[in-house]
């Protein structure tokens, strides 16, 4: 999974997204809805001269919710504390990220839905009533200690919305579910990323590009970095759509935006399972692949672009999918 292309899970190449990131909310292409909602929370924030709301971000990865939580601190003229759900294992470490924001900040919780439960409670009253509760010492020793915060607008990001308890999530005033982006879109973006880089692409190769980048703009520029080198390598620099057929044919991504991970997925079920239907234990088994990471990486663009469809009974392969595969498709 680490070196598979169309992923939207970050992967060590992406640092440059830092470099192409929009900073204001004007400059944020597509999620129209959810840009012009946020933006009329802010204005009202700063009208009444509170804090945002808490807010939730919620969709596959590579959609933005990164982006568009620097985008709120950028807005709103505060700092920024980011963290990852995983990375808080114990109170000591959150107290010592709540303890260090400023008034107003924003702490930016990626894969939110991953933290502990009892790191969770300590979460409410912070949230709440600005302030940070916990115990110290054991045993006999153990005492309750009462911090005063600062006030400040928690962003948390989840691939896994069910994942969250419901006490959690009630907490949070504004919530916003990332939708994939149309070819339009992308195609924007990535005219948007080769005018940042100082990489020309012709109108064509864009409108390509965006096509095979299933929906999501981090495999977009991801892509556009992997076909500029061959630009500037077989051709004079410039990206056409010669140029970025024969990069994308050699990276395996085909006109969907699938890839060999993708191929391997649906030939399992339709050559181990008939085509489905089948549990999502029996694929994860079949392919030796954890199950979250099939419903939260394979699966969603799959289900989306109608490839795959999910049932009471499990995972059926589509018609479509067949044809795509170009595997005759027998009647059930």
């Amino acid at each position: 999974m680490d070196d598979r292309i169309i992923t939207g899970e970050v992967t060590e190449e992406d640092g440059f997204e830092e470099n192409i990131r929009p900073s204001r909310i004007t400059e944020y292409i597509g999620q129209t809805e959810v840009k012009e909602n946020l933006d009329i929370f802010m204005k009202a924030a700063k009208m009444r001269g509170e804090t945002l709301d808490h807010v939730l971000f919620y969709g596959p990865p590579g959609l933005g919710k990164t982006t568009l939580s620097y985008i709120i601190a950028n807005e709103m003229q505060v700092g920024i504390k980011t963290a990852n759900g995983p990375s808080i294992e114990k109170s000591g470490d959150l107290a010592a990220i709540l303890s260090s924001l400023e008034e107003g900040d924003i702490l930016f919780i990626d894969e939110i839905h991953r933290i502990p439960r009892y790191i969770e409670e300590i979460l409410y009253p912070a949230m709440e009533d600005f302030r940070l509760e916990i115990m110290v010492g054991s045993d006999a020793t153990s005492r309750h200690i009462a911090i005063d915060l600062p006030h400040f607008t928690l962003v948390g990001a989840t691939t896994r919305a069910g994942d969250l308890s419901s006490p959690l999530r009630d907490r949070f005033g504004i919530t916003s579910k990332l939708q994939y982006y149309t070819k339009e879109e992308l195609t924007q973006i990535v005219l948007r990323t080769s005018k940042v880089l100082n990489c020309p692409i012709e109108k064509e190769a864009a409108i390509e590009l965006a096509g095979r980048s299933r929906g999501t703009p981090r495999i977009a520029n991801r892509l556009f970095k992997r076909v500029r080198d061959y630009a500037l390598v077989l051709g004079n620099g410039t990206i056409d759509l010669k140029i970025t057929k024969v990069a994308l044919e050699r990276l395996k991504v085909d006109a969907l935006g699938l890839d060999d991970t993708d191929y391997h997925l649906l030939r399992a079920i339709i050559e181990r399972f008939n085509g489905g239907p089948v549990g999502i234990e029996a694929i994860a088994s079949s392919i030796g692949e954890e199950q979250t990471t099939i419903e939260d990486v394979y699966e969603p663009y799959l289900l989306q672009i109608g490839l795959l469809k999910r049932t009471s009974r499990g995972r059926v392969v589509t018609e479509k999918a067949y044809e795509h595969l170009k595997i005759p498709y027998k009647e059930k």
